[in-house]
């Protein structure tokens, strides 16, 4: 059977499955053990058995009244089905893990070399997790066999008690705020005879891992609505929405939180994070590191960003299909993963945390306000003769910006404050030192309550600044000539329950203008570092010529000519003359201004009263192709001057050229196994040959992101290719598609399958 030893204060017989291994003595030295207040009414007192003698001696090794542990089963496919952990790809391995869910049963099956006995024997069960497990710190938890169980606490029943076994089966109960981890399991069996106690150990090879529970009441991450726990823990694809307010795209993404070896990644997060055991239970600062765990800035940790379009040595942003891919990579290489952006970070972070139980959904912020110095603010910078003056913008609006929200109870903040909270890994400023951002309530953010944890001035800003316009005159003084209070936080956006867009703005913000949006912005202002100490003061004067930026943010792809017009109208009594500068350059989508394309210098222009005249700018793409950057942006800009009254407008936009989109052409149903035929194709838009040309595709249970290098396209040409592919998993699959070259990227699709 096993290797009996002697240790000072007890014995213990310590075998793994049938393999025997040593242990040490300090986890069963003068322990205290008890059944915890779960005892049959009028037996003995089982478990009463902590006072240990000094009088060692070795059992008769054939001795048949000594009970040891066979085998232990943890009916893993029964256990996951009832977790809803079934989908994970390591429950399905030839020895399969499992994955539980805290608060809720799990059931194992002990056998045993002789029948047991409920009246004679203990069993005491042993769960540890760490390199160092304490009682003291709950990482050591140890308790008697019963019948009966406490809620909320630890535990174990015999599910039939009533007759002696070689086989029992016993239902383990679990906390609901239980340290979420992977744990080791072990079985003691304690036997006590004449002020002796004799403790046969059993260490279980295979781990258990712990997960958050949305489905149990008692857990801090619970989840009311069934569809929304589908929609947030169980879905494993879906959508990331990107581009501009006025022209939404939506990106297809695996997230792909069953997949091979992302939860064993998900894990070692935990483990290397330096967080507290003790506090693993506890989904605030979980999250809150996790934030600061998917990027690499501080900690080594999964994801390396890069904005500056050049990628040697790593993969662009835009080629990533899913965030398994990723996760996998850092948890086989221990070192961070090249290259993301901001829904690439946001993409992995839903990943990681629907992996571990927590509802989690990417949320697509529209005109984003990045604010560096905290005064609610973006300040924008025009020369006297109109042009920006882009040197000067330490602040910036992205035009999309990509975080997370992650739904839990906040426990530590006043009543109201729980439900989604807003988290972001994409390194933008420190907060206490480590880039992180979150978890901030969103509620918080609507109400301008900046005060309350953690980083509300900064996601606060992101959802309504104010834009302010500062004119540099002549002398070099500074003279605000506009203020822009509705210019961010547009169209904030998720995927609905349903595969649409959802737009949840009303949840980050009141109305724009209303007395409610104005009281929460002048709230956040008192925590800022600019006050509202004469925020909306400028000196204006007559203001009866109004001015329109106008562009085809809906209607202009790329490869096409852009126009942007400015529509100035005279509404006054008397005849105006205008003069300015109309810009056009390429930008990346952080706001970052990259090559000037174009500008209309205009003067002269004559208003007679009540007249309407446009000026309009046209940029070829033979001008602006070449100097694209990732995501096809472009800024706008118009700067127009009143002679008579001294009215000054400015105004800034963005929009982005729109791309054409993969199709793709397959049976919708297959088998596991057979090959599956794609035919995928596009027209290039473009006036130049598309070189480099690389296919990437990726579905859960069809294929794990594999490249697929392509032939040149010709400008103007059409692309086509045929893929084959071998479902692994049954289920409904959605294949997701990812054309890059060198001219152009991210150009994507996706089909449904129904894998039989």
């Amino acid at each position: 059977m096993g290797n009996l030893f002697s240790i000072p204060d007890c014995m213990v017989w310590n075998t793994d499955d049938s393999e025997t291994r040593n242990a040490t003595a300090g986890n069963t030295r003068n322990r205290e053990i008890s059944d915890v207040g779960r005892r049959r009414e009028g037996s003995r007192r089982r478990g009463d058995i902590s006072e240990v003698s000094n009088d060692i001696r070795e059992p008769d090794r054939d001795d048949q009244e000594v009970l040891n542990v066979a085998a232990v089963d943890f009916l893993v496919p029964e256990n996951v089905k009832q977790h809803h952990t079934d989908e994970f790809d390591i429950t399905e391995l030839s020895r399969p893990k499992l994955v539980v869910r805290r608060g809720q049963p799990f059931n194992i099956r002990i056998t045993f070399n002789r029948a047991y006995n409920t009246q004679k024997d203990d069993l005491r069960l042993v769960f540890e997790i760490g390199d160092q497990p304490k009682p003291s710190k709950g990482t050591h938890v140890e308790f008697i066999l019963s019948d009966k169980d406490v809620k909320g606490e630890w535990g174990a029943a015999i599910k039939d008690p009533s007759s002696n076994k070689t086989v029992i089966n016993i239902a383990v109960f679990t906390p609901p705020d239980c340290i979420v981890g992977v744990w080791k399991f072990k079985v003691d069996v304690v036997k006590k005879t004449d002020n002796r106690t004799s403790v046969f150990r059993y260490n279980h090879k295979d781990p258990i891992y712990m997960l958050f529970n949305p489905w149990c009441r008692e857990d801090t991450v619970f989840l009311e609505n069934e569809s929304h726990r589908n929609a947030y823990v169980m879905e494993d694809k879906g959508k990331i929405y990107a581009g501009t307010y006025n022209s939404i795209s939506a990106k297809p993404w695996v997230f792909g939180q069953f997949s091979g070896n992302v939860l064993d990644c998900c894990m070692h997060l935990l483990d290397i994070c330096e967080l507290n055991l003790a506090v693993r239970g506890n989904p605030i600062p979980v999250c809150r590191k996790l934030s600061a765990m998917v990027n690499s800035n501080d900690d080594g940790g999964v994801l390396t960003g890069n904005w500056s379009g050049e990628y040697s040595g790593g993969k662009s942003p835009l080629s990533w299909t899913g965030s398994a891919m990723i996760l996998e990579q850092y948890y086989e290489q221990k070192y961070s993963v090249q290259f993301g952006q901001c829904w690439v970070f946001s993409g992995v972070l839903t990943t990681v945390l629907r992996a571990l139980g927590i509802p989690a959904r990417s949320v697509t912020n529209f005109a984003s306000a990045h604010d560096v110095d905290t005064s609610i603010t973006i300040d924008l910078h025009f020369g006297d003769d109109g042009y920006p003056l882009e040197e000067l913008n330490e602040d910036s609006i992205w035009n999309f910006h990509v975080w997370n929200e992650a739904w839990m109870a906040r426990s530590d903040l006043p009543s109201g404050y729980g439900g989604w909270q807003a988290l972001d890994a994409t390194p933008q400023e420190t907060s206490d030192g480590v880039m992180c951002c979150g978890p901030c309530p969103v509620h918080a953010i609507k109400e301008g309550e900046v005060n309350l944890p953690y980083d509300g001035p900064f996601v606060f800003a992101e959802v309504n600044a104010d834009k302010v316009y500062w004119m540099i005159q002549k002398d070099g003084t500074n003279k605000r000539v506009h203020i822009q209070q509705n210019a961010v936080g547009k169209f904030i956006s998720t995927m609905s329950l349903r595969g649409e867009r959802e737009d949840v703005t009303k949840h980050y913000k009141h109305p724009e203008d209303t007395n409610e949006e104005r009281t929460a912005v002048l709230r956040a202002n008192r925590v800022g570092a600019r006050g509202d100490s004469g925020r909306n003061a400028y000196e204006t004067g007559p203001e009866d010529v109004k001015f329109e930026l106008d562009f085809d943010a809906e209607n202009t792809y790329v490869g096409s000519d852009f126009v942007v017009k400015v529509r100035c109208s005279n509404t006054g009594k008397e005849q105006r003359h205008v003069a300015g500068v109309l810009c056009a350059s390429t930008m990346y989508y952080t706001g970052v201004v990259a090559d000037e394309v174009g500008k209309k210098p205009f003067q002269g222009v004559i208003l007679k009263p009540g007249e309407t005249k446009e000026v309009v700018l046209t940029v070829g793409p033979e001008t602006y192709s070449r100097r694209l950057k990732d995501c096809c942006m472009l800024a706008v800009s118009v700067m127009a001057r009143v002679k008579e009254t001294d009215q000054v407008f400015t105004k800034k936009d963005d929009m982005r050229l729109r791309k054409p989109h993969l199709v793709i052409k397959a049976t919708n149903e297959s088998r596991v196994g057979q090959e599956l035929e794609l035919h995928v194709s596009f027209t290039n838009p473009m006036h130049t040959t598309l070189t480099d040309c690389v296919l990437e595709l990726e579905a859960t249970g069809i294929t794990d992101g594999k490249q697929y290098p392509q032939g040149d396209v010709p400008p103007k040409g059409t692309f086509m290719t045929t893929i084959k592919l071998k479902p692994k998993k049954k289920g409904k699959k959605q294949i997701v598609a990812i054309f890059n070259s060198k001219q152009l990227e991210d150009v994507n699709g996706t089909h449904d399958v129904i894998v039989r």
